[in-house]
C-alpha cells in the first residue's frame, strides 16, 4: 500500500463515523478533516467535495463487503449456513454502519443519489452469488424448491426484497439480526427436504 493509499484509507475510514454522527448535510468536510487528523488543504488534495468523498467510500465498502460475502459462500457448510453468514456479512458492513444513525434515511439516500450505480451493480452481484448457491443446493438436493415451485433465482429475488424490508423495519425499533435470522429460518424450513422424499 503506497502512502496516497494509506492517506485515502485514512480519509475514508475517519469519514464515515462523522456522516453517521451527523448525516451527510450537516457534515462538512473540515469535520472529516478534523476526524481524519488532517488539514482541509490536504483532504483537498485527495478529495474535491464531500460528495466524491461520501462516493469514494461507498465503493470501498461495497468491495469490501462483497468480498467477504464471496468468501462467505466459498466457504465450509451447508448452503443455508453460508447464505445466512454471508447476508449477514452484507448487512453488517453496509446497512449496520449507517442503520443505528438517527440519520439513517438522509445518508441511505445521499447513498442512492451519489453511488447508485456502484449500490446497484453491488446487489447484482450478490443476486448472482445467492442464486448460484441455490442452483448448487438444488441440484445436490440439499434444498428442495418444488414445494415453492420458485427457481433458484427466484428465491434468491425474494430474499434480497426481504433483506431491504428488514433494513426499513429496523428504523421502527426492529432488529436487523434478529429480525434476518427469523427470516432465514423460515426459509430454511420452507426449503428443507422431507424426510422420506
Amino acid at each position: 500500500m503506497t502512502q496516497t493509499d494509506r492517506k485515502i484509507a485514512q480519509i475514508l475510514d475517519a469519514a464515515l463515523p462523522v456522516f453517521v454522527r451527523f448525516g451527510f448535510r450537516k457534515t462538512s468536510m473540515a469535520d472529516i478533516a478534523r476526524a481524519a487528523g488532517i488539514s482541509r488543504a490536504s483532504l483537498y488534495l485527495s478529495f474535491n467535495s464531500k460528495e466524491e468523498l461520501f462516493r469514494a467510500g461507498s465503493m470501498r465498502a461495497h468491495t469490501r463487503a462483497l468480498d467477504k460475502v464471496e468468501a462467505a459462500l466459498a466457504g465450509q457448510g451447508n448452503a443455508f449456513d453460508r447464505m445466512e453468514m454471508a447476508i449477514a456479512l452484507f448487512q453488517r458492513e453496509l446497512i449496520a454502519p449507517f442503520g443505528g444513525s438517527s440519520d439513517a434515511e438522509e445518508l441511505f439516500a445521499a447513498n442512492m443519489a451519489l453511488a447508485a450505480d456502484i449500490t446497484l451493480d453491488a446487489r447484482t452481484r450478490l443476486l448472482t452469488m445467492l442464486t448460484q448457491t441455490l442452483n448448487v443446493a438444488a441440484e445436490a438436493k440439499e434444498i428442495d424448491l418444488e414445494p415453492l415451485q420458485a427457481s433458484p433465482h427466484q428465491l434468491a429475488n425474494i430474499m434480497m426484497a426481504a433483506m431491504d424490508g428488514i433494513k426499513h423495519a429496523q428504523w421502527n425499533g426492529s432488529s436487523l439480526d434478529d429480525d434476518t435470522k427469523l427470516f432465514m429460518r423460515l426459509l430454511r424450513v420452507a426449503v428443507t427436504p422431507r424426510s422420506g422424499q
